[in-house]
């Protein structure tokens, strides 16, 4: 039985309409609605934890850096002749049940006549305690102060090999954290060339179009039809041998930034294809808006969520170029020591199974990939509008 309109509650209110009527809103909400748009950006990066996590570990590294020569325990070049392939040394705290604090047991080692391999045993009766804010090997700070101050150092006369050592006898660790000031730096130098041929090359191809667009979709095809990895060695190889270090680490920047442009001009070329064709774009036209202006203020924020997320995946592209380039020999050489340089070392499988500890660089490559693709989500996620 279909019930009258009698019967059904009223569920309009039958107050008077009040125009000056404001509408109720929490805290949180009038909070939210205030805020600027910087401050929404910061907010909704905050609830991604991953990528807040990958923003620390990150930012860790790129501090680190700054200050290599203070957190190695040893110079790059330090050698300990008595010390070759060592194996990592463990930290203790407590020797026979007594509290020592943090030290480590020397070596005691002896030749295999067998297999011609030095075989290493932790002396206990050897304790080495760990200074910390010390004095130890003599560097010049970013080439420009003389120093000898260390965060850690080992006792006098004895050891600190936390990661071990490689076949001449120097220490992983501290080679590992110069490392990364070069394979970082590598990516920034990088994705900064890179950045600027995309964005310019594909903004004037989806902006203007007709000729411009075309010759710059040639050029992109062209690129894109020889294999990355062969490109990289050609050119890498095709570097002067005289070249010294510092020209050699900018040439291989030169060659990953110029060479990994492509796929972003290509996004760039079709976000502002459909773009351009907006009301407010022929709005900025008709206010006499030069194009420059309206391609950066206007046309570019309107993706800057791809832009981050490309930004982000690219630097973690070049480091591993880096690193493949170094490892196969035909990037960054010695004296300059970077993560692809010493897992140059680790390419002898007889070498690795003797010595896994070799290949402990490619652990800080590992985490850096993942903490700028973690961040990658977190920053696109942030940035998009629609979430």
């Amino acid at each position: 039985m279909i019930p009258s309109p009698e019967t059904l509650p009223h569920t309009v209110s039958t107050e008077p309409f009040d125009p000056d009527l404001k509408p109720v809103m929490t805290a949180a909400q009038e909070r939210w609605y205030r805020a600027s748009p910087g401050r929404i950006f910061w907010w909704r990066l905050c609830r991604h934890r991953l990528a807040v996590i990958s923003a620390g570990v990150l930012a860790l590294f790129y501090v680190s850096i700054l200050i290599s020569e203070f957190l190695a325990p040893y110079g790059s070049d330090s050698r300990n002749v008595h010390a070759l392939y060592a194996p990592p040394q463990a930290v203790h705290l407590w020797h026979e049940g007594q509290w020592v604090g943090p030290f480590v047991y020397g070596y005691e080692y002896h030749l295999n006549m067998g297999t011609l391999r030095r075989v290493y045993h932790p002396d206990t009766t050897l304790i080495e305690p760990i200074r910390f804010l010390c004095h130890g090997d003599s560097y010049r700070f970013w080439g420009l102060v003389d120093s000898d101050w260390h965060l850690v150092c080992p006792a006098p006369d004895g050891t600190l090999f936390l990661l071990g050592t490689d076949r001449l006898g120097r220490d992983m660790l501290s080679r590992i954290i110069y490392g990364t000031r070069i394979s970082l730096t590598v990516g920034l130098i990088g994705i900064t060339i890179s950045f600027v041929l995309g964005i310019t090359i594909g903004g004037a191809a989806g902006y203007y179009g007709g000729w411009v667009d075309s010759l710059s979709q040639r050029l992109i095809e062209i690129l894109r039809c020889f294999p990355e990895i062969p490109l990289w060695m050609a050119l890498s190889a095709a570097l002067p041998v005289r070249w010294s270090p510092i020209l050699i680490y900018f040439g291989i920047t030169l060659i990953l930034g110029l060479l990994d442009w492509t796929g972003l001009a290509r996004a760039v070329r079709s976000k502002l294809l459909a773009l351009r064709e907006e009301d407010f774009c022929l709005a900025a036209q008709l206010m006499g808006a030069s194009p420059r202006r309206i391609v950066v203020r206007h046309l570019l924020p309107n993706f800057a969520s791809h832009l981050i997320a490309s930004a982000t995946l690219s630097v973690p592209h070049m480091i591993l170029g880096e690193t493949a380039l170094s490892f196969l020999g035909l990037g960054l050489r010695p004296p300059i020591t970077s993560w692809g340089v010493l897992l140059n070392q680790a390419q002898n499988i007889n070498v690795v199974a003797l010595y896994p500890w070799l290949l402990l660089p490619v652990i800080p490559v590992i985490l850096t990939v993942l903490a700028f693709n973690f961040l990658g989500d977190g920053l696109r996620d942030a940035a998009d509008p629609n979430r």
